[in-house]
């Protein structure tokens, strides 16, 4: 059954988050994706707090910029977050918008290079191991968590059950970001504006990259799409696809009722993504009712 979840777009303020965890949580919605995008709101204190107001929704954060954080940071942080809240917390990571990075100093001479690092060695710190190396970006010695969720920790002992690790996912839209996250990730998320077509070459090249590396676990996509309802659903989303820069006639996004928005969903889910989050407007009147049409009138339509 595909997964159905909805954005929490950190163009609102961070005071408004709390409503909307309460909001999907209440009306059984299966996810709420949180974003860490320049210079807005943070992805690990955000997803922390929606976690603790809730009961049962899961959260993801989709994405966390690599070239921000240091790999034992952000281990530190998925592996606290994975323990605190088992089988609830959803990490992705990526590149970041290379324009952000460069005005924090922080942008790679090779994106795909310091990404492959990066995921290799926070795979390893959350499956409890102890790592050295010496990458061109990424460099560790010794550097093992103390409270893994899986294997062990850095005093030997018990790290927690395998259970406990969801692992990493990463952001990915180029080829070659695609064929790597089907090498090194554990899943991928597609950014808004991947069309159904989009979604199944990402399928294939994701699949390219699990056949070259020998890996053969299930590897799910998650998907965002554009989405709106209600009173001038149409007219916000003509803007938000003008913000954007979608083409005329670009099958990006939905504006209508359930069944409408439903559709849309299952159109996706059909082309390969295993999750849908459905991505409100900035200037949505209500984005806690947003959270509820989701769970109680969308996802009963969905297969």
């Amino acid at each position: 059954m595909t997964t159905l979840g909805a954005v929490f777009v950190p163009q609102l303020p961070p005071e408004r988050l709390r409503a909307v965890v309460r909001a999907a949580d209440d009306s059984g919605l299966e996810e709420l994706w949180l974003w860490e995008d320049c210079f807005l709101e943070s992805g690990v204190a955000t997803a922390a707090a929606a976690l603790a107001w809730s009961q049962r929704l899961r959260v993801g954060v989709g994405l966390l910029p690599v070239p921000l954080r240091n790999v034992a940071l952000t281990g530190m942080e998925l592996a606290t977050l994975y323990r605190l809240f088992p089988g609830r917390a959803l990490v992705g990571v990526g590149h970041g918008v290379q324009d952000w990075m460069g005005q924090v100093g922080a942008r790679a001479g090779s994106p795909l290079t310091l990404l492959r690092e990066y995921v290799t060695a926070l795979r390893g710190l959350l499956a409890g191991e102890r790592l050295s190396v010496q990458g061109t970006y990424v460099r560790l010695d010794g550097v093992a968590l103390d409270w893994p969720p899986a294997g062990h920790g850095a005093d030997g002992q018990a790290g927690g059950d395998r259970a406990l690790n969801p692992g990493v996912l990463v952001g990915a839209t180029g080829p070659k970001t695609l064929r790597l996250a089907g090498e090194v990730a554990d899943g991928t998320i597609l950014t808004g504006g991947t069309d159904v077509d989009g979604v199944r070459a990402a399928r294939r090249l994701i699949d390219e990259g699990r056949q070259a590396a020998g890996r053969s676990a299930p590897h799910p996509v998650v998907v965002y799409l554009h989405a709106a309802t209600g009173a001038g659903a149409e007219e916000r989303m003509a803007a938000e696809r003008v913000r954007w820069g979608y083409r005329d006639g670009q099958d990006v996004s939905v504006a209508g009722d359930a069944h409408a928005v439903a559709d849309a969903v299952n159109r996706w889910a059909d082309a390969g993504a295993d999750t849908v989050v459905l991505q409100p407007t900035p200037d949505d009147p209500d984005p806690e009712g947003f959270m509820r049409f989701v769970a109680e009138r969308v996802r009963p339509l969905v297969g």
